[in-house]
């Protein structure tokens, strides 16, 4: 593990391929390297919400979120690697119980907005719904996990909750139909 990353540029990548962990090179617009960058893009965002003032709990949970993403995303270049199992769903279910069972019900959509640290759980949430649409999208041309989905659909959700208790039950707005 020490050397693979020895070696940054190495040009093979300039006639718009990029290589799978089996050696198989494919384009870098191929669904897989979609699903394998929306992964990342929000493993990224995680990591910028990581840079705000967050509740010790929040940053261990959001830090051990960071290492499923790269095991999801191992998945994904790697076939025939398992990195998302079924207790790391049950991880998020239980997270998302504890964080919403002090939130009051909803009874409208919620702006994204509030907080800072709150707004960018939100923007994690829809790159996450994102990544999700990606992995939808490969299942139809290719076999996907369907705890790879399962992971990023609770993932989601768990984010939504996480933005509102960052904004301590106080929603910034609610949809108004109306307006």
């Amino acid at each position: 593990m020490g050397n693979r990353l020895s070696k940054i540029t190495t040009r093979t990548g300039d006639d718009g391929t990029t290589g799978l962990a089996d050696n198989t090179r494919v384009g870098k617009d191929h669904p897989r390297v979609e699903a394998m960058g929306e992964v990342d893009e929000l493993n990224s965002h995680i990591g910028l919400l990581l840079t705000e003032a967050l509740p010790d709990d929040m940053r261990t949970l959001l830090t051990h979120i960071q290492q499923n993403l790269f095991n999801l995303g191992g998945e994904l270049a790697m076939p025939g690697f398992n990195g998302i199992t079924e207790d790391k769903v049950s991880l998020l279910d239980e997270a998302i119980a504890h964080y919403n069972a002090g939130l009051a019900p909803l009874k409208e959509f919620v702006l994204p907005g509030g907080t800072r640290a709150a707004a960018q759980a939100h923007i994690c949430r829809t790159v996450c719904r994102r990544a999700e649409r990606r992995l939808v999208t490969l299942s139809k041309s290719e076999s996907v996990p369907p705890l790879l989905m399962q992971y990023l659909n609770r993932l989601s959700d768990l984010l939504f909750v996480l933005a509102r208790v960052l904004n301590h039950g106080n929603e910034p707005g609610l949809w108004d139909k109306a307006k």
